[in-house]
C-alpha cells in the first residue's frame, strides 16, 4: 500500500470509530408529560417535577429527555396526544387528571406516574393505594377530601350568607362527586349551594357575571387542571367583580385571590418526579405504593380582603399558614 493511501485509510477509520462509539452509547430515556392544562399555567408544577427528578438523579437535557403535550383545557385533545406518545414509545408517561385516565386507556405496558387530587381507587386508576398493580402508580393530594372544608371556610368568611356558589368544570371526571360532597357540606350548615359550570375562559367570565348578579355569598372553585391553568384570570375576575372566592392552591391567593386552602400541588409534582426517576432506574410501578401528599396549606390575602371590604375572622387568620398583607 502506498504511503498516501495508507494515510487516507487511517483518516477514514478515525472518522468511523467515534461514530461507532457514539452509536453504541445507550439512548437517554424519554418522559412523555401529558397534561390537561397549559404550559404557562403549570410552570410552577413543572419546576417542582424537575426538582423531584433531580432528587432521583435525572436532569432534562443531560440524562433524560421530555416530550410535553398540553391540552390547554380542551380535554378532547388528550386521546390523540396519548396515542402519539405511545406511538413514539416513550420510556414513561407522567399525567394529571383527566390525562392520567386517558394514558391508562392508551397503554398497558408503558409505565405511568399520575398526579391527582382525587382518590385514585375511586377514580379507577389503581386497584389499591398500597398495591396499585399494573403499569401505573403516582401521587394523590386527596384535595377533594378538603372540598367540604372549603365550603365550611366560605361560611366562616361570610357567615350571614344563606347561599354559597360552587364553580366546577363539568368535563372533569369527578365533577359530580365534588358537587355532591360540597352540597352535603352546605346542607349540614343549613345553606343552599348553587352550582355554576365553566369549560372555557368565556364561560369563566360568564360565571363571575352570574355570581355578581345573584350575589351568592362566596364562591368556592372546584379543583381542575383547566382552572389551575387560569389561576391569575380567576383571581383577577374575583377582584373585578368583588367576589369573595376560595380556591385550592397557593398561586391563587398569591395572584390576588382571597383564600386558598388545599393540598400542595407543587409538592405532589415533586413527589411524582421522584417516582419517575425511581422507575427509570428499574423499579416497577406495581411495586410502588401510591403516595399521599399530606401537606395542606391555608393562605389568606388580607390585601384582597380589604379591597372587598371583608373582615377576616381572627380564628381564620390564626390558623393560616401564610398571610399576605
Amino acid at each position: 500500500m502506498r504511503r498516501r493511501d495508507f494515510i487516507v485509510s487511517l483518516g477514514s477509520s478515525a472518522m468511523v470509530w467515534p461514530l461507532a462509539a457514539r452509536a453504541q452509547q445507550p439512548a437517554i430515556p424519554v418522559i412523555g408529560f401529558l397534561n390537561g392544562g397549559t404550559a404557562d399555567g403549570y410552570r410552577p408544577m413543572v419546576e417542582a417535577f424537575h426538582r423531584g427528578l433531580k432528587e432521583a438523579g435525572y436532569v432534562e437535557g443531560q440524562n433524560v429527555a421530555m416530550e410535553y403535550r398540553w391540552a390547554d383545557g380542551k380535554y378532547e385533545r388528550l386521546p390523540a396526544m396519548a396515542a402519539d406518545l405511545v406511538h413514539r414509545n416513550v420510556s414513561l408517561i407522567a399525567a394529571n387528571t383527566p390525562a392520567n385516565l386517558v394514558a391508562k386507556a392508551a397503554t398497558g405496558t408503558i409505565p405511568i406516574v399520575f398526579t391527582t387530587g382525587t382518590d385514585p381507587v375511586q377514580l379507577g386508576l389503581v386497584a389499591s393505594l398500597n398495591r396499585p398493580g399494573g403499569n401505573i402508580t403516582g401521587v394523590t393530594q386527596l384535595s377533594e377530601v378538603v372540598a367540604q372544608k372549603r365550603v365550611e371556610l366560605a361560611h366562616e368568611l361570610v357567615p350571614r350568607a344563606t347561599v354559597l356558589t360552587l364553580l366546577v368544570n363539568p368535563t372533569r371526571p369527578t365533577a359530580e362527586s365534588v358537587t355532591a360532597a360540597s352540597r352535603r357540606a352546605a346542607e349540614a350548615l343549613g345553606l343552599q349551594l348553587d352550582v355554576l359550570h365553566a369549560t372555557t375562559e368565556a364561560e369563566i367570565d360568564a360565571a363571575f357575571m352570574t355570581f355578581s348578579q345573584t350575589r351568592g355569598g362566596a364562591l368556592v372553585i372546584g379543583s381542575d387542571a383547566f382552572f389551575n391553568a387560569h389561576l391569575e384570570l380567576l383571581a383577577a375576575l374575583a377582584l373585578r367583580h368583588s367576589v369573595p372566592a376560595i380556591y385550592e392552591y397557593h398561586p391563587f391567593a398569591a395572584a390576588g385571590g382571597l383564600v386558598s386552602y388545599g393540598g400542595s400541588i407543587t409538592d405532589s409534582y415533586r413527589l411524582a418526579g421522584v417516582y419517575v426517576g425511581r422507575i427509570l432506574k428499574g423499579e416497577k410501578p406495581a411495586d410502588l405504593p401510591v403516595q399521599e401528599s399530606t401537606k395542606v396549606e391555608l393562605i389568606i390575602n388580607l390585601k384582597t380582603a380589604k379591597a372587598l371590604g371583608l373582615s377576616v375572622p381572627l380564628s381564620i387568620i390564626g390558623r393560616a399558614d401564610e398571610v399576605i398583607e
